[in-house]
C-alpha cells in the first residue's frame, strides 16, 4: 500500500487515450474518464487534473491555418493561442463530466474549475535550437517554403510524408497561475489544470510572451505536482506498467522501483523517446524531489488499483 489512513493530494496526468481525438470522441472519452477520477475521490484523496491535448491542439491549428488561407484579413493565429483554445474547449468538456460524475453519486459539496494556464519557459533553452515536435498539417515543398518565408516557421520533411512545421519542446520553469491553483485547490475545488503542458510564455520584463513552443504535459505535470506539495504524481499512458526490454522476449514489467533503478533503465536506453521515456523522468523527478513522494505510471481504468498498490509502476525514493 502507497497510503496510510491521512487523507493524501494527487495530480493526475491524462494521457491522449483518455480524451480521444474527435470532438464525438472526447465527449465520450470524458464520461469514462470523470468515473476514473471520481473513483479516488469517492476514496478520500484528493485530486488535481493535468491534461494533453495533442490531437486537438493540432485540430485547432489546422483550422486557424485554414482561416487565414481563406480570409487574407485574418492574422495567423500563434500557437500559443490554440494551446490556450485547447484548454478551455477540454477544460469544458472534462470538468461537465466530473461535475455529473459527482452529482450522479450524490457528491455536491466539490465544485469543479478549470484554469486557463500559462507555463513560462526560458528561452535560452536549447530546445529552441532544434525543434523537433511536428505540429499541424503536411504541407507541399511549395508551402513550406511559403510559410517558412510570411511566418518564419520551422518545417521539415516528416517521414516521407510531406513537410510539417516543427516547434520545440522547452522544459516548463514555472506554472504562472500557481497561486490561484493553490488556493482553489486549498479550498476544497477539483482543479484542472496546465492543459496540454501549459500555455508557453516567455518573461519579457512585466510581459508574457507566447512561445511557438509545446511543453511535454508529464513535465508539466510533475512542477505542478511539486508546486501543490502533492504526495502523489499518477502519469496515465496506455501500458498497465512501464517495462524493460519492452516488446522483446525477455521484457519485464515494472513494479515498484526506487528513482535508482529507474535512472539506471534510463540510462541503460529501455523507454521510447517519444512514449515512455519522459513520463519515467517526470515520474522520477517528482519522486525523487521530497522524501515520502511516489511517482505511478498505469492505465486510466487501473488507476485506483494502482494508487493501492496492486498495479502499476511505482517510483519511490
Amino acid at each position: 500500500m502507497i497510503f496510510l489512513t491521512k487523507k493524501k493530494r494527487i495530480v493526475i496526468a491524462l494521457g491522449g487515450n483518455a480524451l480521444g481525438n474527435t470532438l464525438p470522441e472526447q465527449m465520450e472519452a470524458v464520461k469514462t474518464t470523470a468515473k476514473a477520477i471520481v473513483d479516488l475521490i469517492e476514496e478520500g484523496f484528493e485530486v488535481i487534473v493535468s491534461h494533453g491535448n495533442g490531437p486537438q491542439v493540432g485540430m485547432i491549428n489546422n483550422a486557424m491555418t485554414a482561416l487565414s488561407k481563406s480570409d487574407p484579413k485574418q492574422p495567423n493565429v500563434p500557437l500559443s493561442v490554440c494551446v490556450a483554445m485547447s484548454q478551455a474547449y477540454i477544460g469544458y468538456d472534462l470538468q461537465n463530466a466530473l461535475r455529473e460524475e459527482m452529482y450522479n453519486r450524490n457528491i455536491f459539496d466539490i465544485p469543479v474549475a478549470t484554469m486557463i494556464t500559462q507555463v513560462r519557459v526560458d528561452e535560452n533553452d536549447p530546445a529552441f535550437q532544434n525543434p523537433t515536435k511536428p505540429i499541424g498539417q503536411f504541407m507541399t515543398l511549395e508551402e513550406a517554403k511559403r510559410v517558412e518565408e510570411e511566418y518564419g516557421y520551422v518545417v521539415r520533411e516528416d517521414a516521407g510524408r510531406g513537410y510539417r512545421r516543427m516547434v520545440a519542446s522547452p522544459k516548463p520553469a514555472e506554472i504562472i497561475e500557481i497561486g490561484a491553483i493553490r488556493t482553489l485547490v486549498d479550498s476544497g475545488q477539483l482543479v484542472i489544470a496546465c492543459g496540454g503542458g501549459g500555455i508557453p510564455v516567455i518573461r519579457q520584463g512585466n510581459h508574457l510572451k507566447g512561445a511557438g513552443a509545446v511543453i511535454d504535459k508529464d513535465f508539466a505535470s510533475e512542477l505542478l505536482a511539486e508546486e501543490l506539495d502533492a504526495d502523489v504524481l499518477i502519469i496515465l499512458t496506455a501500458v498497465e506498467k512501464a517495462a524493460v526490454n519492452f516488446g522483446k522476449p525477455d521484457q519485464k514489467w515494472l513494479d515498484e522501483i526506487t528513482v535508482a533503478e529507474a535512472e539506471k533503465y534510463i540510462a541503460e536506453g529501455h523507454f521510447a523517446a517519444g512514449s515512455m521515456l519522459p513520463k519515467v523522468q517526470a515520474a522520477v523527478r517528482f519522486a525523487s524531489s521530497k522524501k515520502g513522494r511516489t511517482a505511478l505510471i498505469t492505465l486510466l481504468e487501473k488507476a485506483s488499483d494502482g494508487i493501492n498498490g496492486r498495479t502499476g509502476t511505482r517510483i519511490t525514493l
